[in-house]
């Protein structure tokens, strides 16, 4: 099998304005870039299909292992947004073993939704989530741009490619 990788990823480390947050989090969940769809019916089809209307909304959420006050200053107000940059290395494998190392970085314009206050119990570590809601997102591969989208412009690109260009330009933007 000739030209076959393997690729992994199995950490990563989150930043929030800049500041390191190495060793606070337990997890990151980015969320997903969805699209939102509708079904469409015409005369004399004979199914029903569905098409897409646009992005749905991007959520995601930081579980930290304990409260941090420099975290939670800017967990606890839903009307400032924070600049989150979650950096990760992507292991690329053959049958020679580890041949590669890839950064992976994506960056987004977040706002936390909820800043929760805890739950304790005896002997069993208290555990923090942070659920988040963006208004961008940007993520680079090796340098490569997979996807752009920033929902206040108008902008979604995906591998470089302009995916709403003739609709900014056909709604006058």
């Amino acid at each position: 099998m000739a030209g076959f990788s393997a690729h992994r990823i199995t950490n990563a480390a989150v930043y929030l304005d800049g500041n390191s947050f190495f060793g606070r989090c337990e997890e990151i969940d980015l969320g997903t870039v969805k699209t939102v769809m509708s079904d469409f019916q015409g005369l004399g089809m004979v199914g029903l299909i569905e098409l897409p209307d646009g992005i749905d909304k991007l959520e995601g959420k930081i579980v930290w292992n304990s409260l941090y006050y420099d975290a939670a200053k800017r967990l606890a107000t839903p009307f400032k947004t924070v600049q989150l940059q979650c950096r990760s290395n992507v292991q690329v494998f053959n049958s020679a073993g580890l041949t590669d190392e890839m950064p992976l970085v994506t960056m987004m314009t977040i706002m936390f939704k909820e800043y929760q206050l805890g739950s304790y119990k005896p002997r069993d570590p208290s555990k923090f989530e942070s659920p988040f809601s963006a208004t961008y997102v940007r993520q680079i591969l090796n340098g490569n741009e997979v996807v752009l989208l920033d929902y206040l412009a108008n902008i979604f690109k995906v591998g470089g490619e302009d995916q709403l260009a003739k609709y900014r330009k056909n709604i006058g933007q």
